[in-house]
């Protein structure tokens, strides 16, 4: 290869770079961003709508709706997970729109995160397609959190789980089992996780209805907004 021709190659390269990059700057802007301001300080989450579609347009119009204005985080366990956006101040719980679908699996085989640090998810009762409003940030690794992905074929050959191996099940069992649904994870914190540790941190105790776990001083989201 010639010089003339090496210099437009590499002139050619670093233009396909430069494109690049400026897509993946262009998907980082795109990616919704919410700013929680609450009584221990600022923190933004950013969201995933490829990943959880519903959840997200769930969350975000929650969040139009100020729906998280005034609530509390009513349950925090250190080395666990902070949980919010349900109650006032007052332990009354807010009235929610219909559940969302549950999206765990869908969003994991995306690629979308796992139940690890920092990162966003929905909190639900014991049925899987119950997750409405609260949400819990993640503050360690909680892999028993994860949705478990369904292998191949009908019945499936071989599954297993719990240290135990299970073989010729039908797949729609497998599905149907509310123990393998796991959580949806559907965001992460981008900034301000120091305020995130401070609430795990924080003294708790009894509080309303709850016989433990909610902070002796209440810690509120003042405001969540659509950073723009």
């Amino acid at each position: 290869m010639n010089a003339s021709l090496m210099a437009v190659t590499r002139r050619a390269t670093l233009a396909t770079l430069a494109l690049g990059l400026a897509a993946g700057a262009v998907f980082a802007q795109d990616t919704p961003k919410v700013k929680f301001a609450t009584s221990a300080g600022d923190f933004v989450v950013e969201l995933y709508p490829d990943k959880a579609p519903r959840t997200v347009e769930n969350f975000l119009q929650y969040v139009k709706d100020k729906h998280y204005d005034g609530t509390i985080f009513h349950r925090v366990i250190d080395n666990f997970m902070v949980q919010g956006g349900g109650y006032n101040a007052s332990y009354v719980e807010k009235k929610t729109r219909p559940p969302v679908p549950h999206e765990g699996r869908e969003a994991l085989a995306k690629g979308g995160p796992k139940n690890m640090v920092g990162t966003l998810a929905m909190a639900r009762t014991n049925d899987p397609n119950s997750a409405a409003a609260q949400f819990f940030i993640n503050v360690k690794d909680n892999a028993f959190l994860d949705p478990t992905l369904i292998p191949a074929g009908d019945p499936v050959a071989r599954f297993e789980y719990g240290g135990r191996v299970y073989e010729n099940i039908p797949r729609a069992q497998l599905m149907a089992a509310p123990q393998l649904y796991g959580y949806t994870v559907f965001g992460k914190v981008v900034s301000g996780m120091d305020v995130i540790n401070r609430i795990k941190a924080t003294p708790t105790g009894p509080g309303g209805p709850f016989g433990s776990d909610v902070p002796k001083t209440a810690i509120t989201i003042n405001s969540a907004s659509l950073v723009k």
